[in-house]
């Protein structure tokens, strides 16, 4: 008899660390790690690893030599067929994979749980060449002993693994044929206008880019507008207080109006009467539990870690086994989660100093719902507690990460924030004034968190009586209207995860709210890293803002597909059909194939229409054909940050600075500049402290000035 040789390939070598833990160990080598027999595995195995991707897809220079050379004319650049190599620098550990791939018997997909775990473990055993080996998966949430090795015990067959890995290799190529095909594209249709810089085109993360852009367009584009209210004080038996009226105007003079038609004045002493008085009970439920973008919003706002930083320090806990699958996109857990952290609580409570009498025992369905739970749970803490030592061993950011999961996590046991609303409604002659104010009267899952060190109080509200007369002096507030504020990081997640409030498509926009907007719970952060290393955007104190580079990108692209989130919708919606196996990889890639072609064609003369304003710095070298205005004599002469006069030598002493107010000026205004002495009006200037204007520029005797209409 034949004795059964499983092998296990683990993503990465921590995973295969963890899953080892869960047994006993009979060798461990640079490649591999051999199990002793046990009851889940009664013949042991040998658990081996990848190191990320072992196999990626080719370069399109593998394909072809002249493909190497980024030429419009090689465009659309479709392989026959789709090739894959072993990743740079991992021969040695796909060598040895490839060695226990053909001496097993059985082979466990124990990758992540999710498409990109099935594609990773499925490429490498294409790549193999081995074939015709039996596969189950491995599907857990949570890397302790227990619930491996129950995992182990539990293994399911591969049917949907292998949907899955055709599902993750569809969306593999086609990102591979947009981002190679657009990139060269652009780049090169840019390089004829003179931008002389490589452009990084993908499906997801242009229009995220683009959505930055168009923040900051509202932001650059807003005039601020002063607008007129109406308020009082008012003074009764038990003390004062203030109120609003419903009446906002453009103009003052049309409130002044609102007062003379009533017979009043502002700042007059007046009587009023309190015309009612409603108190409220009401109550603000516990958080939902995290899922990875809500848990990388909160650690943004709460302590600026960016959503990278936040997905690193949540695999670190999720290794260390106290938290569970950390790219989650499930806000839900079941009941057998839910019993074994009400079994926990009086240490979860422990852990972070706060011991509470549980209100709610029992499970409710804003938190447990099997129905809702499909490949993972939400993010909560594992049945683990760790000890005071281990606590403290972590490093500031996983206990911080942590400690919110738990409070978030035991916060559903807790009681429901209570308060009560007092409205006043206060008349004075005719025209009513409405004044609220709030009374905590249980701080319940709230007090689980820190108190916030400067909380702004509510405003004290005397105790009045209906039909109580009171004192009233009645003010013009004049107040402006504020700008839009740009993305911080964690807001930058949760506007890719909700676009789909954006779409005019009603069809399109359920599908993005269905799959949750562009990109994955796993990938959002890995592509907002992208656009910052490319330099489409600046993240400084937290705050996103567009670069010139990403600026040039969006100018370049509105108006087709690559940037709006319509494509991920329409993407998305057939490659779940793939997953589910009622769509086909062949029929995604043609109609790809056919939106490739349909760009290459269209895209040239799009490009050329399009004004767009290159920064100096990025303009290809050209000879400057400008007749200084200051001397008439000598030619303009590009320098590093400004331009100067060929006839500086001889005494003119021309300068006009590259960047104005922190806005670089590109080359046409220059020109606009020197030979009409003042340009149109410019969008995008910077004050001091950070305030966008535009402005036209006018030069006068060689120095630069601002006109504003």
């Amino acid at each position: 008899m034949t004795i059964e040789q499983v092998v296990i390939l683990a993503e990465k070598p921590s995973q295969a660390k963890a899953y080892a833990e869960a047994f006993q160990v009979a060798r461990k080598t640079k490649h591999y790690i051999e199990l002793k027999p046990s009851p889940v595995l009664p013949h042991g195995a040998t658990i081996t690893w990848g190191i990320g991707h072992l196999v990626e897809l080719k370069q399109p220079a593998d394909y072809k030599a002249e493909w190497k050379r980024w030429s419009l004319s090689q465009l659309p650049m479709i392989p026959d067929r789709y090739e894959f190599r072993v990743g740079k620098g991992k021969w040695e550990q796909f060598q040895e994979v490839k060695r226990l791939f053909k001496e097993a018997s059985l082979l466990i997909n124990a990758c992540d749980v999710d498409r990109e775990g099935s594609n990773i473990f499925y490429s490498i055993l294409k790549q193999t060449g081995v074939r015709n080996k039996p596969v189950q998966r491995l599907w857990i949430n949570s890397l302790e002993a227990e619930e491996i090795r129950k995992g182990f015990s539990n293994l399911r067959d591969n049917r949907k693994d292998l949907l899955l890995y055709q599902e993750a290799q569809t969306r593999q190529i086609s990102d591979w044929l947009v981002g190679m095909n657009a990139s060269r594209l652009y780049t090169m249709l840019l390089k004829l206008k003179g931008y002389n810089e490589t452009m990084s085109i993908g499906r997801v993360q242009s229009p995220t880019v683009f959505m930055i852009y168009q923040r900051q367009l509202e932001i650059e584009d807003f005039k601020p507008a002063k607008f007129y209210e109406l308020t009082g004080e008012f003074a009764s038996q038990q003390g004062k207080y203030q109120g609003k009226a419903n009446i906002k105007k453009d103009k003052r003079e049309e409130v002044e109006e609102l007062l003379k038609q009533a017979g009043v004045q502002e700042n007059t002493p007046l009587n009023g009467i309190v015309k009612d008085v409603k108190k409220v009970k009401k109550s603000i439920r516990p958080p939902k539990l995290h899922s990875l973008s809500t848990l990388q919003a909160k650690a943004n706002k709460m302590w600026k870690y960016s959503p990278a930083k936040v997905l690193e320090i949540a695999q670190s806990l999720y290794e260390k086994k106290l938290i569970s699958y950390p790219r989650s996109d499930c806000q839900y857990i079941t009941d057998a989660e839910f019993n074994y952290l009400s079994g926990g609580l009086s240490g979860y409570q422990q852990l972070i100093g706060q011991r509470f009498e549980a209100t709610h025992t029992k499970p409710q369905r804003r938190y447990v719902d099997g129905s809702k739970v499909e490949e993972h749970y939400a993010i909560i803490p594992t049945k683990t507690i760790p000890t005071s030592a281990k606590l403290n061993g972590l490093s500031l950011q996983e206990k911080n990460l942590y400690l919110e999961v738990v409070r978030t996590t035991i916060s559903m046991f807790h009681h429901d924030y209570l308060y009560e609303e007092t409205t006043i409604i206060t008349d004075v002659v005719g025209i009513e004034f409405k004044t609220t104010g709030k009374i905590e009267l249980v701080r319940g899952f709230q007090e689980l968190w820190p108190a916030p060190a400067k909380k702004k109080e509510e405003p004290y509200l005397p105790k009045v009586l209906k039909n109580e007369s009171v004192e009233a002096i009645l003010h013009i507030h004049e107040g402006t209207t504020q700008p839009p504020k740009p993305y911080t990081e964690g807001q930058l997640i949760q506007m890719m995860k909700t676009c789909g409030k954006i779409i005019e498509d009603s069809g399109e926009s359920d599908i993005l709210k269905e799959v949750e907007g562009l990109g994955t719970e796993a990938t959002r952060a890995g592509i907002i890293e992208t656009i910052k290393k490319h330099g489409y955007i600046d993240v400084a104190k937290n705050i996103v803002s567009i670069t010139d580079k990403g600026r040039i990108l969006c100018e370049t692209l509105e108006g087709s597909l690559l940037a709006s989130p319509s494509m991920t919708a329409k993407w998305e919606n057939y490659l779940r059909k793939i997953g589910n196996n009622t769509g086909t990889q062949e029929a995604f890639l043609n109609s790809v194939k056919k939106f490739l072609h349909h760009l290459i064609e269209t895209t040239p003369d799009k490009v050329e229409k399009t004004t767009i304003q290159i920064p100096q710095e990025s303009l290809c070298k050209e000879k400057i054909d400008i007749v200084c205005p200051l001397c008439h004599k000598g030619k303009l002469v590009s320098r590093k940050n400004f331009y100067g006069c060929s006839q500086y030598k001889e005494g003119c002493s021309l300068i006009i600075s590259k960047r104005v107010a922190s806005k670089m000026i590109s080359p046409n205004q220059i020109k606009e500049l020197c030979q009409n002495g003042i340009t149109k009006e410019i969008k995008g200037f910077k004050t001091k402290k950070g305030t966008t204007f535009s402005a036209k520029l006018k030069l006068e005797q060689g120095k630069v000035t601002f006109v504003f209409n």
